[in-house]
């Protein structure tokens, strides 16, 4: 996704001397991906963005995952999480992942006392309820219950929350963009597409800082934790223009695209990266074929793997799971609907269910610290009653 964007005060060129009232000059930075050579945004500082005082060494982020098991289908209820002290970056607790991905999820009211920039990947922060906001170098994004936000690599943010806030969150060693099937040659979404540029919503305001005094950032880069210490406020931003920046997407703003019979998940994608999708189940009709199966079909997606995030309603697919819960079904053998929800679906119009998918292509595994939150009775439920004795 590349629309430009601007926000501030800007120099009429750009590298151009750029001044203050006082006569001074403001700090360019260019933040882009790709080299010189793909999207990138120009920023304006009051500071320069390197003038930190002292730096250190925090050691490394190891995700330890369990030893290799048995290949099943597994279920986890989040709701169960223990770390409710921390903030939105400490609180965090993963449970799956790979080398281009963790999944995980915080639950916090607390805000942040210091700043935090991923300088691996972007990261996905979908809202499952609360609201607050997050001030960033870009500017400040309020959220709410069912918004996803969008932090681009490299950007100094902070999460104040409102209210308790309980984020599903994804950090990548990527990018995270829209699929290229949605835009046209010159980047613009195409009429087919189940949202449009109007959907994405950037930072509402540009809240600058001047002011002095000791700052923090924690830093992360190559899976080692650093942190740079600036005696001005790291977000000094006056202006900034182009195609990098946060934003949020509300998840009822992706419209559904139904037909006669059942549409396979690629109709619900909403964002990919290296790797990865990430899919939008939100209410919508049911297939309107007389002969129409609502539920899917079982399928065997040998070469990915798929979560499932439930966030609201009652899934049409499956049973025994409930709000909060995340399934993982692993690649190599076949998954799909619960014994019953086959026959359940004939006949029925629309479904109200809500929930976040996320298909990898490399295997996922689960970390050590969240197998307390694991219903081990859940590759089992496919087992026909009469069959369970």
């Amino acid at each position: 996704m590349t629309f430009y964007q601007q926000r501030g005060i800007l120099p009429h060129k750009r590298h151009v001397q750029f001044k203050k009232a006082d006569g001074t000059l403001y700090r360019e930075q260019l933040m882009g991906m790709k080299g010189f050579d793909g999207v990138q945004s120009l920023l304006y500082h009051h500071h320069s963005p390197t003038e930190f005082f002292k730096s250190t060494y925090e050691g490394a982020f190891e995700p330890a995952y369990e030893t290799q098991t048995e290949l099943r289908p597994r279920a986890f209820f989040t709701d169960l999480a223990k770390d409710k002290a921390g903030d939105a970056i400490s609180g965090r607790e993963y449970i799956l992942g790979n080398d281009d991905l963790l999944i995980g999820v915080a639950t916090t009211n607390k805000a942040m006392d210091y700043f935090y920039r991923n300088s691996d990947g972007d990261e996905l922060l979908f809202v499952h309820y609360g609201s607050g906001k997050i001030e960033t170098t870009f500017g400040t994004i309020h959220y709410h219950r069912w918004d996803y936000v969008k932090i681009p690599i490299g950007t100094i943010y902070r999460v104040i929350p409102e209210e308790e806030t309980k984020f599903l969150v994804v950090e990548t060693m990527s990018w995270i963009t829209t699929p290229k099937r949605y835009r046209n040659e010159y980047g613009q979404y195409q009429e087919h597409s189940p949202f449009c540029e109007r959907d994405f919503v950037g930072p509402e305001s540009l809240d600058t800082h001047d002011e002095k005094g000791e700052f923090e950032v924690l830093t992360r880069k190559h899976n080692q934790w650093h942190k740079h210490y600036f005696k001005h406020h790291p977000l000094d931003v006056v202006g900034w223009d182009g195609n990098i920046y946060p934003w949020k997407f509300y998840i009822l703003d992706h419209e559904p695209i139904t037909g006669r019979i059942h549409q396979p998940p690629p109709v619900h994608q909403t964002f990919e990266g290296h790797n990865f999708v990430i899919c939008s189940f939100v209410p919508r009709l049911f297939d309107y074929h007389p002969d129409a199966i609502p539920a899917p079909y079982y399928h065997s997606n040998i070469e990915s793997d798929e979560v499932l995030y439930y966030v609201d309603g009652d899934f049409m697919s499956r049973k025994g799971i409930r709000e909060g819960a995340i399934t993982l079904h692993p690649g190599g053998i076949p998954h799909g609907p619960h014994p019953g929800k086959i026959e359940q679906s004939i006949g029925a119009e629309a479904t109200a269910e809500l929930a976040v998918m996320i298909d990898t292509f490399k295997p996922l595994k689960v970390l050590k610290d969240a197998q307390y939150m694991e219903d081990e009775a859940y590759q089992y439920s496919w087992v026909e009653e009469e069959l369970k004795d």
